[in-house]
């Protein structure tokens, strides 16, 4: 596993339109910025084109996050080469055995493989821990949608104290996902106590674009629960 990939207190905004979101989520703090792609359901905020030219022009410390469904090894590292990027959250139904060969073949990249909470399918998420954590990096928990049928970027938040549950079972870092805004997060960060957030949809205002009041709010609750949990 690549050892300088280090996930604490981070901010994740993901869903990004264009440049100028982009930037301004940069001067508001956010640590990583989130561009889901090859979706099943939800349509892409963005072409692979427009996305490749914004991270080429993200600057360190800020970090690109491919956010996808893809679930064949060679088709997840094509698209991060495209992208020229080498973390990738993984939310399709991927394999253990696709997972090793991913590894194999692109040791570099690091891999953040969601965890989709559920009514009662905490026994699931337990083993799901067990066989996917000698090939990531990290986990994400998010919540699933059965109206919809969506998982992740539902804009509802789940039963946090199954997220806290996996914070406690596993070895990897855990970022916390799922219906969260600047009035819930932090509370949902000293329940959960997650080494990362990720928002979408609740940093949205009326017109689908990111709003800079809420995601100054967002970020700001953020650090102070960061702190008071890190403190204690």
């Amino acid at each position: 596993m690549a050892k300088d990939f280090v996930l604490k207190s981070i901010v994740q905004i993901a869903g990004i339109i264009d440049k100028d979101e982009a930037q301004m989520l940069a001067e508001c703090g956010v640590d990583y910025l989130g561009f889901p792609l090859r979706l099943p359901v939800n349509k892409e905020d963005l072409s692979e084109m427009e996305a490749a030219e914004i991270i080429e022009s993200i600057r360190l410390p800020i970090k690109s996050v491919l956010i996808t469904y893809l679930s064949n090894a060679e088709r997840i590292i094509a698209l991060c080469k495209y992208l020229n990027i080498s973390i990738v959250q993984l939310h399709g139904e991927i394999s253990v055995s696709e997972l090793s060969q991913l590894k194999l073949i692109a040791p570099g990249l690091h891999l953040i493989k969601s965890f989709i909470v559920r009514d009662n399918n905490i026994s699931e998420l337990i083993n799901t821990v067990h066989d996917f954590s000698p090939y990531v990096n990290a986990f994400i928990t998010d919540t699933y949608d059965p109206t919809t049928g969506a998982y992740g970027a539902t804009g509802k938040t789940h039963d946090w104290s199954i997220s806290r549950k996996i914070v406690e079972l596993s070895p990897l870092p855990v970022i916390l996902a799922g219906g969260l805004n600047p009035y819930n997060v932090g509370k949902a960060i000293q329940e959960v106590r997650p080494a990362g957030v990720d928002a979408h949809t609740g940093m949205e205002d009326k017109t689908g674009r990111k709003s800079r009041k809420i995601v100054k709010a967002f970020v700001s609750e953020v650090r102070d629960a960061f702190v008071k949990i890190f403190s204690i």
